[in-house]
């Protein structure tokens, strides 16, 4: 008995000497470019009456308590600040992220740098020579405290996320000199959750806001990023209002998927400076594999709750003899109310799925799932069947003619008829997946351009919507008019397709992509920057290592079952589904 009680004091003391256990990151007289100014300390100590500089030049890793031995997962997290490279000022989201990574498994270490920006040098150099000193310090003790030391990851903000894409894609350059063994062991991290990257693109990488928005054809992602072999996937949050401009992000991301590194993409509308999305970089760590085995998919059409909840009614879209454009062999066209019993919204969605313009199936998996979410919200869903297969060749229509004069008539059907039941004809919003993304495009970004000759008197209701939701587009960019991006999207010369008007109706849209998807997410974040560029906010969101139809069978717990949920998100931030 008294020897089992010694081991286990033993065991209790030793995981206590790890408590909140400070190590300095240089041994005296080693700091590489050493200024007297600067020093190592958080604000909420720094700031304290009686503060002695002199006693905090060292920069240092603090070392969280280990999670409990059951939830541990055998990945360590390295917690970074931001505060401009000016000071370590994110004393409370430190504080924040370690307990809640810590109750996931993670080992918790947080890094404090050197500030204030040093004298006659980059203003990232000194935190770039003290972050990768602290990976190496954290590799070296991971056998100690329990986890692998190839399942380092990053969290950061700011100023700290700049200092983590430096450690992410350039740790074989060498930011200082070796001093003793430990520099003998390679810095590189794993994996990083990059919160609002700062000074990332060429107007901004002095150390100001980006002076012109991240915006020009001469505004380029900054170069000390070096992308070498050793860059990791990444999970990438940006507010798209930042001053510190959220193309810093999608370049990195565009970069990374050239490489072939798997990668996310969380934009938010409408949203400044700040760490938004922390449950998006739990869903990429998930998914990515770090956090264990993902649990088994599940298929997404036994989601959601009994179809019979909602009241259904169908209704032609054309009246006889009145269809535009008609074709042979191509299905009759239609919609359908699914009123829920319990409303709770006036808005309205519109939903259709994709096929190529081959076909298209509104009893489906890319449809129904999400017409019952909805309807369990308590709004209104209006399913499409359009016009396909495609209109045969020598009509001369594009592939998307019938179908986009389908929708447009069936959202100027939804709007007059929409007081009547008791909804909001100025609160329409349009859903579509893969070819049905497209449409989805072509029906926010081109209200004003006619599809076809009026018939009756609901054609002279407007058909603009309000919002759209973008679930991989294809067919987006000219790389992949009518079929998978031949480079990904990922270059230049990949621009949108010019069927898209961006009208001055063009209406904010949330967008979801597998970053291994054919049709490629490229097709998702261009959209986005155009549109970004006219002002208009919108959402998006691409989920690492998911392909073509990402939701048709998900693994709880990741992008991919939860990702309904960012859209209804998406709709209560913008104010839609009141």
């Amino acid at each position: 008995m008294k020897r089992t009680f010694l081991i286990s004091l033993s065991i209790l003391l030793s995981v206590c000497a790890f408590a909140n256990e400070r190590v300095n990151l240089w041994p005296k007289g080693k700091m590489p470019d050493y200024q007297e100014h600067q020093i190592g300390a958080m604000t909420d100590v720094s700031r304290k009456e009686g503060f002695r500089p002199e006693k905090h030049r060292n920069p240092y890793i603090e070392w969280y308590d280990a999670p409990e031995a059951s939830r541990r997962n055998g990945c360590c997290m390295i917690l970074i600040s931001g505060g401009s490279y000016t000071s370590c000022c994110d004393v409370n989201l430190i504080k924040e992220w370690s307990e809640k990574l810590t109750e996931l498994g993670f080992q918790c270490v947080n890094l404090v740098y050197r500030t204030p920006r040093p004298e006659g040098l980059p203003i990232y150099q000194s935190a770039w020579e003290d972050g990768q000193r602290a990976v190496r310090l954290v590799r070296n003790d991971a056998e100690k405290r329990g986890f692998d030391p190839e399942k380092i990851g990053t969290i950061s903000m700011s100023a700290g996320s700049h200092l983590a894409l430096l450690l992410a894609t350039s740790s074989q350059t060498a930011s200082y000199a070796p001093i003793d063994k430990i520099d003998e062991l390679p810095c590189h991290i794993n994996w990083a959750i990059v919160n609002a990257p700062a000074y990332g693109t060429t107007d901004a990488e002095n150390g100001t806001p980006a002076t012109r928005m991240g915006y020009g054809v001469d505004v380029k992602l900054s170069s000390v990023f070096k992308f070498d072999e050793k860059t990791c996937p990444m999970s990438l949050h940006h507010g798209a209002r930042d001053v510190y401009a959220p193309e810093t992000s999608t370049l990195v991301y565009r970069q990374l998927r050239r490489m072939g590194i798997p990668a996310e993409l969380h934009l938010y509308a409408d949203k400044g400076h700040g760490a938004f999305g922390f449950e998006r970089g739990v869903e990429f760590m998930r998914q990515m594999g770090y956090m264990g085995p993902l649990e088994p998919e599940q298929y997404n059409m036994d989601r959601g709750t009994d179809d019979s909840r909602a009241e259904v009614i169908k209704e032609s879209i054309w009246p006889e003899g009145k269809m535009p454009d008609v074709q042979p062999k191509q299905c009759e066209p239609y919609i359908e109310w699914h009123l829920p019993k319990n409303l709770t919204t006036k808005a309205i969605q519109i939903i259709y799925s994709g096929g190529s313009y081959t076909g298209n199936n509104p009893d489906g998996f890319e449809v129904v799932p999400a017409r019952r979410y909805f309807n369990d919200k308590g709004m209104t869903v209006v399913t499409l069947k359009y016009r396909t297969p495609r209109p045969a060749p020598q009509s001369g229509l594009a592939k998307h003619t019938t179908a986009w004069q389908d929708l447009q008539r069936a959202i100027r059907l939804v709007r007059s008829e929409a007081a009547e039941r008791g909804l909001d004809p100025n609160r329409i919003g349009i859903m579509g997946c893969s070819a049905g993304g497209h449409l989805t495009l072509m029906g926010t970004t081109s209200a004003r351009h006619r599809s076809y000759w009026p018939i009756d008197k609901i054609d002279d209701l407007p058909c603009n919507v309000q919002w759209g939701v973008g679930i991989y587009p294809a067919y987006a960019l000219t790389d992949g008019l009518n079929a998978p991006n031949k480079q990904g999207g990922n270059e230049d010369d990949a621009v949108l397709a010019p069927e898209f008007s961006f009208d001055m109706d063009t209406a904010p849209m949330v967008f979801f992509h597998g970053d291994a998807d054919g049709w490629a997410a490229m097709n998702s974040v261009k959209c986005w920057e155009k549109m970004r560029s006219m002002g208009i906010q919108c959402d998006l969101h691409t989920l690492a290592t998911r392909k073509h139809c990402f939701q048709q069978y998900s693994s709880p717990g990741t992008g991919s079952y939860t990702y309904l949920d960012q859209v209804w998100d998406f709709l209560t931030r913008k104010g839609f589904n009141k």
